[in-house]
This record gives structure tokens, C-alpha cells and sequence, in this order.
């Protein structure tokens, strides 16, 4: 426990694998709420932001990215270790994100189109999210992540209660938004009924179909939705294509878009 508190405060650590960094600058942009937390935490590791390094353990670590190779497998394990409570952040961290498009293919051919020396590249065969190899306290989804949710999510950890996250899907954002429904009323495919919202239904509130940002809520009927899809005509396909998007690795999602691949 030396490596903890030195200063009385919660030592945090946030770490990155495969992303585009964009839910850690969520963090970043949380600007006021995040002085407001970082005068409760210390945040030893966080290269985004910092050159501060100071060594674990820590009592919080922060992940984003999905897993790609063998060096990441060490290195999530390592940090598992390392930290008391490990959250998982954005769409790459809690299901392998747009990234994991790539596990319906044989990754040995996109090395040897890339690359011109292929046997110098060590990679698995898939991405996969934070979850497929530790130990996971705290799923936060999103792409990129809510910076609210964020400092919820902290916030509870800090304080040893449950992350209050919405769990509903986005369809209830847009009834509470006044939001005209797309696919009622302009037969727009969107997969707000089984999406967990996260994002204030924003491609809705501009008469654009949801496309799944924030990954499948609590028990989608994707099978339902996809019936739906069908009556609007679209193909299967199409249906497929729907459900593979920056959640395309999530069960749920991934499970429907291949059951239409038949």
C-alpha cells in the first residue's frame, strides 16, 4: 500500500491501448466539473495530460482502448494488478470498437496488403474489449464517452456507491426531448430502441437515425428492431451493416448483425 495516498488522496492512473483518444479528451474537456473532482484525486498516471508518471498501485485506473495484441494482453494484466477498481471507457475498452470490424476477416490479409515486411507484425486475430481479459469494475460506454458520466462515474468510486448511469434506451431521450420519431415519421432506420443513451439523442434531434454510439441497452430485443428494419426495405444487408458500426462487437450487436449474414 506505499504507492498509495501519499498525498491523503485516491491515486488514479488513466491508460490507453488501441483508440483515437477521444474519450480521454473527454475527460479533458469536462474543464470546471474535473478541477472540481482532481481536488479530490491524485492523478499520478495520465500521459495524455501530464508528464507526471508516479508508480502504481492505484486505487482507480481509467482504460481506454481494445486489446489488438499480445504485448496489450501483458499489459492489461499488469495494470488489473495494479489498481483496486479498473473502469472501462468508450466503445473500444467495453466492446472493441469500429476496430473490431476487422474480426469477421482474416487479419493475415490486411497485414500483408498494408504492410510490405508482414512477418514483423505481432497482432491477434481480433480486437477485443478490456472485459475478454480481466476483470472489469465499471463498463462506461460510449463513443466517445458522456464527460458527465464520467465525473458520475468517479464520483462514485470515490464514494463507494453505484455509478447512477441510465441504462434506458435512446427512445426515452427523445420522448423527454420533445423529438419527433424518424422512423415513424420519415421511415428512417435508427437504433435508438436498443441503444442505451448516453448521448442526448442528438442524430434523432436532427432527423438523423441513431447509429448505436453508446451500445446495447439493458435486454434489446435487436430481433424486433431488425423486423422493423425490414418492413422500412431494407436488405439484410443492410440490416447486417446496421448493427456493425462503432459497437459492432458488443453481444448483442453482434449476434443480430450476424444473424442476417445467413
Amino acid at each position: 500500500m506505499s504507492g498509495r495516498r501519499r498525498s491523503g488522496k485516491p491515486k488514479v492512473a488513466v491508460f490507453k491501448f488501441a483508440s483515437c483518444d477521444g474519450c480521454q479528451l473527454s475527460l479533458l474537456d469536462a474543464e470546471e466539473e474535473l478541477l472540481g473532482v482532481a481536488e479530490a484525486i491524485d492523478i499520478a498516471f495520465f500521459p495524455e495530460a501530464s508528464r507526471r508518471m508516479l508508480k502504481g498501485p492505484y486505487d482507480i485506473g481509467i482504460v481506454e482502448g481494445s486489446i489488438t495484441t499480445p504485448n496489450d494482453v501483458e499489459h492489461i494484466r499488469e495494470i488489473r494488478k495494479s489498481c483496486g477498481a479498473l473502469i472501462t471507457i468508450g466503445a473500444c475498452a467495453t466492446a472493441g470498437g469500429i476496430q473490431a470490424l476487422r474480426n469477421w476477416k482474416d487479419i493475415k490479409d490486411f497485414i500483408r496488403i498494408v504492410y510490405t515486411s508482414p512477418e514483423y507484425i505481432s497482432t491477434l486475430d481480433r480486437s477485443l474489449p478490456i472485459g475478454s481479459f480481466v476483470h472489469v469494475d465499471f463498463e462506461l460506454r460510449g463513443c466517445p464517452i458522456n464527460k458527465y458520466q464520467l465525473i458520475e462515474v468517479i464520483n462514485a468510486f470515490l464514494h463507494k456507491r453505484k455509478p447512477n448511469i441510465h441504462t434506458h434506451s435512446v427512445c426515452v431521450d427523445c420522448k423527454l426531448k420533445g423529438n419527433v420519431c424518424v422512423m415513424v415519421a420519415h421511415g428512417t432506420p435508427c437504433l435508438g430502441p436498443v441503444t442505451q443513451s448516453g448521448c442526448g439523442a442528438i442524430c434523432p434531434a436532427y432527423n438523423r437515425g441513431c447509429y448505436g454510439c453508446y451500445g446495447p441497452m439493458e435486454s434489446p430485443n435487436t430481433s424486433a428492431l431488425a423486423g422493423q428494419f425490414s418492413e422500412l426495405g431494407e436488405t439484410r444487408r443492410d440490416i447486417s451493416l446496421a448493427f456493425r458500426g462503432f459497437n459492432a462487437y458488443a453481444e448483442a450487436f453482434r449476434r443480430e448483425s450476424e444473424a442476417h449474414e445467413k
